[in-house]
Formats: C-alpha cells, structure tokens, sequence
C-alpha cells in the first residue's frame, strides 16, 4: 500500500504563490498517477490537477489552467502542485490523491488512496 501526507498549506494573500506538497511512503510515487484534488464548504471534490504515472501527461482544471502546476519529483517521491495568482475561490482543503493506475484520471472515484488534505485559505 501506499500512505499520502500533503503539506505546504497555509494562509496567502490574493494574488500571492503557494506550493503544496505530497508525500509517499511504503511504495514509490513511480507506481502511480497522481492526483490533486479540492473541496470547498458546500461544494464537491474537485480534481485541480492530474499527472500521469510517468509524468509525462497531465490535466487541469479550466478553472486553474494558467496558474496551476502539477509535478513530479521521482527522486524525494514527492508530487507537487505550484499555485499562482490565487483567488479567494481557491480557498479549500487540497487532497492527494494516488491509483495503480497510468492515468492520469479526473474522476475521484478512479483513485485508490487519499491523503487527510491540508488547507489552503487565500485572503483578499
């Protein structure tokens, strides 16, 4: 099995950066797509943005498209999502979120394994 832990979250000015990050342990994050994912209050998870097993395909949403990068790093077994020009609207708890699988995959329902999240509250 594999276990996720996000971290970087945090507080952050509208129009400001933040990086959040996702750890694997007991298996390698080689093994599998990746996935980010949010949830507002009053609203549905969300999948931000999606990378493939290899790395070498990846998804976002149109809502983040332009601001937003999903990455890899094979050698920390760490996946990271690099958030730019946030709005308020992106304030949520980030998931991580890992399948089998080559991916990458958009729907929640296609992952195996979660992380608890970590919050990431934009201030205007």
């Amino acid at each position: 099995q594999v276990r996720l832990a996000e971290s970087g979250g945090g507080l952050v000015q509208a129009g400001g950066s933040l990086s959040v990050s996702c750890a694997a342990s007991g298996r390698t994050v080689s093994s599998f797509a990746m996935g980010w994912f949010r949830q507002a209050p009053g609203k549905e998870r969300e999948c931000v943005a999606a990378i493939s097993r290899s790395g070498g395909s990846t998804y976002y949403a149109d809502s983040v498209k332009g601001r937003f990068t999903i990455s890899r790093d094979y050698a920390t077994n760490t996946v990271n999502l690099q958030m730019n020009s946030l709005k308020p609207e992106d304030t949520a708890v980030y998931y991580c979120a890992a399948d089998r699988n080559s991916g990458p995959f958009i729907k929640a329902t296609m992952y195996d394994y979660w992380g608890q999240g970590t919050q990431v509250t934009v201030s205007s």
